[in-house]
């Protein structure tokens, strides 16, 4: 029985989304909960995954194709087996044929192309209508050792880029980059953004968090003590002084925020993406540590939720972990402000008439001017960098 395979229902915030791959093709067998397709929208990367066990029968939205929500992109028979499939791949004629390039094969020439990781439009293609079938793969790779043992002694040659030649290599930008380009550049044309900067002491931190790393760790399950964590609460309880910082801007409106939900900005191999924290004023140093845990882990696999990336009032960005020393980080519309965190960096400090090399990070506090007056900006940063100078501060609430 074939059970149609549908696109997610998307939130009222996201109109569509595009059929970023398929991980398997008409005729091959799949596991239940194994993931079959992967689609990109403005905010994340959904994974669908197979509802029993049996073969995808066919695929009705190719790569690139833009779908709306719970749209019929392909149908699976559940108890199939991938042997009674292929059959109908074999036939030239068949719908299920693909296109790689300009090159047009059989589902079953194409696995063999990619497990072989051949250049499709040199194999010779024997098939109706100049389709590349299945046989003429096999046979390719039969008598590719052949073809390639002659021109083993002219291994110099073998370079193709001349000297000087400039290779460049074109690739389309996936959806997700696409959205990421377009609210940065909107960030910079639609608010009149502004920068200020400040310097804290991370001696304090570093010593408590030296103290009880160990204690902290086995009191919360395999938690680890970071520094996100005094930064999120640092931050939380200066949100609470100035609330225009917490605040965003809807049309002719300033929406005040009587509660904190701070954004986290995490790196993944297919972009950046901010889930938030929600109500970080009752959360523990402990649930903030393993909540960004969980989202770093997740966002590697392409395992965020969409509702996990909405709703933040105030974001953090964290560039020390990659070396940065300084920088002016971008907004996050419709917020108006964001703590850029750095690197920390030993450097010779003037106390009490003294010298002394202290650990210093360098804090940046990207804002809107037209909610955020520079008093308010400067007043922001200099009562994180107080409570951090002071951890006990944060705990006490003073």
């Amino acid at each position: 029985m074939a059970i149609e395979i549908k696109a997610p229902q998307f939130p009222e915030s996201v109109a569509d989304g595009t059929i970023a791959s398929w991980t398997k093709q008409p005729g091959e067998a799949v596991e239940r909960d194994e993931l079959i397709v992967e689609i990109e929208t403005d905010k994340v990367v959904l994974e669908i995954l197979a509802p029993a066990d049996g073969v995808i029968k066919s695929i009705e939205k190719n790569e690139d194709d833009v779908v709306l929500s719970e749209e019929i992109i392909g149908y699976f028979e559940a108890g199939a087996v991938a042997e009674s499939a292929p059959a109908p791949a074999e036939n030239s004629d068949s719908e299920e044929d693909v296109k790689v390039g300009n090159v047009i094969m059989s589902p079953a020439a194409r696995r063999l192309v990619d497990e072989h990781k051949l250049d499709a439009a040199s194999i010779p293609a024997s098939g109706k209508g100049g389709r590349l079938s299945k046989e003429d793969v096999v046979k390719f790779v039969a008598n590719k050792p052949a073809t390639k043992a002659a021109p083993a002694p002219k291994a110099a040659p073998a370079v193709t880029v001349a000297p000087g030649e400039k290779v460049e290599k074109r690739v389309p930008m996936t959806r997700l980059r696409k959205v990421v380009a377009k609210r940065l550049v909107e960030a910079q044309q639609n608010a009149a953004m502004l920068t200020t900067f400040n310097e804290v002491n991370m001696k304090p931190v570093m010593e408590l968090r030296k103290q009880y790393k160990d204690l902290f760790e086995k009191t919360h399950n395999g938690t680890r003590l970071g520094f996100m964590s005094f930064f999120v609460k640092a931050a939380t309880e200066a949100l609470k002084r100035f609330p225009a910082v917490n605040a965003s801007i809807d049309g002719d409106d300033i929406v005040y925020h009587g509660y904190q939900d701070i954004s986290v900005a995490v790196s993944s191999p297919k972009g950046l993406f901010v889930p938030v924290l929600r109500d970080t004023d009752t959360m523990s140093l402990a649930d903030v540590e393993s909540t960004i845990r969980d989202y770093g882990m997740r966002a590697q696999t392409g395992g965020l939720g969409m509702d996990e990336m909405q709703g933040g009032t105030f974001t953090i960005t964290n560039g020390g972990v990659f070396g940065s020393l300084l920088s002016t980080p971008l907004l996050n519309p419709p917020q108006t402000a964001i703590l850029g965190m750095h690197k920390i960096q030993e450097r010779p400090m003037a106390v009490n008439g003294q010298v002394e090399i202290l650990p210093m990070m360098y804090l940046a506090l990207s804002y809107d001017h037209r909610l955020i007056d520079g008093k308010e900006a400067v007043q922001f940063l200099v009562a994180i960098k107080d409570l951090l100078e002071d951890p006990a501060r944060i705990l006490l609430e003073v």
